[in-house]
Order: structure tokens, then sequence, then C-alpha cells
């Protein structure tokens, strides 16, 4: 193509097409929004690449900035070199079945509210007039995926040495993925018998105090004298991914279905539940933002509502017997309902 717009400047480039029809019509194009551009003083219009690179530089704070580089890098193939105005709903819609059919609604809809917030935000910056409305997946709600204590067993005895090294860990700790593949020995205290997670490695951008138990620290004494910086490696070099053929062909041997590595946290976070460790204490040892993101562990253990289930009693009548008492034979029955082994009966 070569053409002069309207404020004198020679435009020469390739089409990009061997058909001569399709070329002519993109020439056409160009030489209108070049003389629009420089008679009626008309912006150019902004291509989702320069969007989305603002977005990442102006979200470099996030803690899940890296989520966000995976999802753009996956959308690079169908939204590069469009134009913000061109991506309407049905185009994003067309998107987002492939990635529906290819993983499930609610790994769709993460992508779909990226590119809704990249959207909003090129309409803030005055490069869209206007965002498209977006339907997100309908969802179910799921139950919460843990594993039992012979199910972490089979895992871990499945896993290799460093891949167990680490679920170990996150079943210990509570850790998230990117913290304990992230974990380094200025973080560890082996003496006080603690780590920490810098503001700016938790999600909630706040410290997070770790206790190491006993386990925590045999694992870790593992990994001494592999990485001079780094705690867990594989074969002398930093982890960075754990979602890998060895963790799902483990996750087969073991008989596990359905459960991601970030299950390991919720695991570790139902069993403190279990055991019964205060949501208030859990949500500081996990770091969440807010105790709404704990409650969904809550109905795990019933111990705060348990001496209140004796008051009503049948024809309304209040009973005042002595707090509710397991006895032999309930353990079982409690294992049954609850889904978990190691329950063991006790006397109050």
């Amino acid at each position: 193509m070569d053409f002069v717009d309207a404020s004198g400047q020679r435009v020469r480039r390739s089409a990009g097409t061997t058909d001569k029809a399709a070329a002519q019509e993109l020439h056409d194009q160009l030489k209108a929004e070049a003389w629009r551009q420089s008679r009626l003083k008309e912006s150019p219009a902004r291509t989702w690449d320069e969007a989305a690179l603002r977005w990442l530089d102006e979200k470099a704070y996030k803690a899940s900035l890296k989520d966000d580089m995976q999802q753009l890098e996956w959308l690079h193939s169908f939204l590069s070199g469009m134009k913000l105005p061109d991506i309407t709903a049905e185009v994003v819609c067309g998107i987002l079945e492939r990635k529906r059919k290819e993983t499930s609604a609610s790994t769709a809809n993460h992508y779909l509210a990226l590119i809704r917030a990249i959207l909003r935000r090129a309409h803030k910056w005055g490069w869209l007039d206007s965002v498209p409305s977006f339907e997100p997946y309908p969802v179910k709600s799921e139950r919460l995926r843990w594993l039992t204590q012979e199910e972490a067993a089979r895992l871990l005895q499945e896993l290799p040495q460093h891949l167990a090294d680490m679920a170990e860990f996150s079943l210990l700790t509570g850790l998230r993925q990117s913290n304990v593949t992230g974990l380094e020995w200025a973080q560890v205290d082996m003496q006080r018998r603690c780590a920490w997670i810098h503001p700016d490695q938790a999600k909630a951008r706040k410290p997070i105090p770790v206790s190491l138990n006993d386990q925590a620290i045999q694992v870790l004494r593992r990994q001494l004298g592999k990485h001079h910086r780094v705690v867990f490696t594989y074969k002398g070099q930093p982890v960075t991914q754990t979602n890998t053929k060895a963790w799902r062909k483990a996750l087969k041997r073991a008989g596990i279905e359905d459960f991601t590595w970030h299950g390991l946290r919720h695991t570790w976070a139902s069993w403190h539940v279990q055991a019964g460790t205060p949501l208030l204490v859990l949500q500081q040892m996990g770091g969440w933002a807010s105790l709404d993101m704990v409650q969904r562990y809550a109905h795990l253990s019933a111990d705060h509502v348990a001496q209140y289930a004796a008051n009503v009693g049948v024809n309304g009548t209040k009973k005042t017997q002595a707090p509710l008492r397991l006895v032999s034979g309930t353990s079982q029955h409690i294992e049954n309902m609850v889904g978990c082994e190691g329950i063991e009966p006790t006397t109050r």
C-alpha cells in the first residue's frame, strides 16, 4: 500500500495479504482513517495490544499479575491487533466459548473478568467510547474440595520427592503456590521456628507470619544445601511450576479426582477448623483479607454452636442438660458426616 494522507505524509506498508481485493479494502480504510485523523482531528483507534500493555504497566503491583499475564498470553492469538471498538460482546463470547469447552465455565469467567476490566480501563483512558455488556456463564456452587489424612498420605507417596516436599510444606503451612515456590532462606528462621511472607508477596498485600511445626522444620532441613537463595529446587534450579505432568500423574495413581494444587491450602484450613482452630486465628494464619473468606470452612466444625443445640426439644421443651457428649460409636458417625478421618471420641 502506498498513499499520501491529508497532511502530506506518505504511508507505505504491506497489507499483510496476497488477496488483492482484501489489500485494496484495507488500503481504502487506512486512507480514510488517516484523512479523518488529519482533517477532523479524530484520535486513532487504539488496539487491544496497547490496552493490554498499559494495563500490565498500571497493575504491576498486583500479587496476581502473573495470572493476568498467563491469561493475556492465551487471549493474544484472538485479540492481537484488533481495535478496541471492534471487540464486541459477540466477539468475546466466541472466544470464551472455546475456553469454556477446554476447561470450565468458572475459568472462562476469569478470562471474561480480565477482558472487561481492561476495556473499562480503556474507557477511562478515553480510548473507548463505551464498554459492551457481558453476561458471565452461570456457575454451580461447588463443594469445597479437601483431602483426608489418608488421601494426603497416598498423594505424597506418589509424588516425586521435590513435589512431595513442597506439597507437604503446603499442607503444614497453608501457603499459596507462589509463596512456596518463591520462598527464600532469608524468609526462614529455623531457630525461632517461623517464616514470613512479605506484603508484596501476599495476595492481600499484608505480611503473613508462618509458624513452623516439627514436620515443617523437617521438610526445610531436607532442603538445606541445595540452593543458596531459594528453599525448594529441582536439580539445583528453583521450582516455578507445580501443575506438571508429574503432579497430574501422581493424582491419578493416588485415585484423587477433581483436585488442584490450591486444594492443599483448602485442606490445611479444613484440618485446622476440624481441630478447633478459631476462625479469626485461621484468618491471620492464612493471610486472608477478610473473615468472609474463612467462613467457607465454618461448616466443618460445629463446636461453636453445639452448646446451643440442646436449648430446643420436642414440644418446645427447653433442655437444661449438660453439653453434648460423644460416646463410643459416635465418632464413626461424625466421620461419615464430615467426610474426614482421625476424629476421636472425646468426653467433656
